[in-house]
């Protein structure tokens, strides 16, 4: 995943009483250490570590007043709600402790990202792991919702209707953030029918990079940051599963994957051109800036352009 550490503007920080007070109400103990997470994006999170020695996580959504995506919205409500249909699932997940409006509290994972443990993997470690996570998405897929979409919205009753509108959005937040971008609708129309062949909306975490699982015995521990979840076409996941990349064996061998049509193909084209309009948009009203990010934003037009042949 390309990301870098940002201090964004999406990040409300909360000083070491409000975190004390929030461990003494939820856990009936003081706080005894706290420590910002820094590699997130959007939320402010902070491990925690109670007197009783019990770690926690907690998330932090941002200020009210802090302009966000269409789709960004009410994303804590999404996050915890994945959490605890994943849960029932048998998936590894945290635990979640406390989910209010604009706070979500949960167990610690005790691993590490993959990200950061992925130069000490062997190839064959690498390629179990993999294997392992499709065995999970797949049973993550398993669960199924009611409408298509986000559940915050957009979201609609086909899955046509839902990706449409979750297109529009973004290019209407482009609009009002003044990022200009080339004319994609033309190119998602011409293969929206292909949507149609998608008939139930399968619950996708849609952010399935390396830093969001958690690694420990040499196992995958547990997912995190289901906040952009949807229920949809289980094909979307491959945008953040083989992010910007081919679809490796091991993964398709552990989901049961035997290879696409042209059609499946079409659409993970299209979700991940979705993406790619998603990062190139989310950076304005985040503050983000610097060559690194210019570098970055010139890459996703790239991958565009490339996803959608314009």
């Amino acid at each position: 995943m390309i990301r870098v550490v940002v201090d964004s503007l999406t990040k409300r920080r909360l000083s070491a009483a409000e975190l004390d007070a929030l461990i003494r109400r939820v856990l009936g103990v003081p706080l005894a250490a706290h420590v910002e997470l820094t590699e997130g994006m959007f939320n402010t999170a902070y491990r925690l570590t109670a007197a009783d020695g019990r770690e926690t996580v907690l998330k932090v959504a941002p200020p009210p007043d802090v302009p966000l995506l269409t789709y960004e919205r009410d994303l804590m409500r999404t996050e915890a709600l994945a959490f605890e249909l994943m849960a029932a699932h048998g998936l590894p997940v945290p635990e979640v402790l406390l989910h209010e409006d604009d706070l979500l509290l949960m167990t610690a994972l005790r691993g590490e990202p993959w990200s950061a443990a992925r130069h000490r993997l062997t190839d064959a470690e690498h390629g179990a792991l993999r294997r392992e996570l499709g065995t999970i998405v797949r049973e993550l897929h398993r669960i199924t919702g009611d409408v298509f979409g986000y559940v915050q919205g957009p979201n609609g009753a086909t899955w046509r209707e839902a990706f449409t509108a979750m297109v529009d959005a973004v290019l209407a937040d482009a609009d009002r953030f003044g990022v200009e971008l080339p004319d994609v609708r033309p190119a998602f129309a011409a293969r929206a029918h292909l949507l149609d062949e998608v008939t139930e909306p399968v619950l996708v975490h849609f952010d399935l990079w390396e830093a969001n699982i958690f690694l420990a015995g040499g196992h995958v521990e547990g997912i995190i940051d289901p906040e952009r979840a949807l229920f949809g076409d289980p094909l979307a996941e491959i945008a953040t599963v083989a992010l910007f990349s081919d679809l490796d064996d091991d993964y398709q061998a552990g989901y049961g994957i035997e290879g696409f049509t042209e059609a499946e193909e079409t659409r993970i084209a299209l979700y991940r051109a979705y993406l790619c309009l998603v990062m190139i948009v989310e950076g304005v009203p985040r503050g983000y800036a610097g060559e690194e990010r210019e570098a970055h934003v010139r890459f996703f037009r790239e991958k565009l352009a490339e996803y959608l042949g314009l």
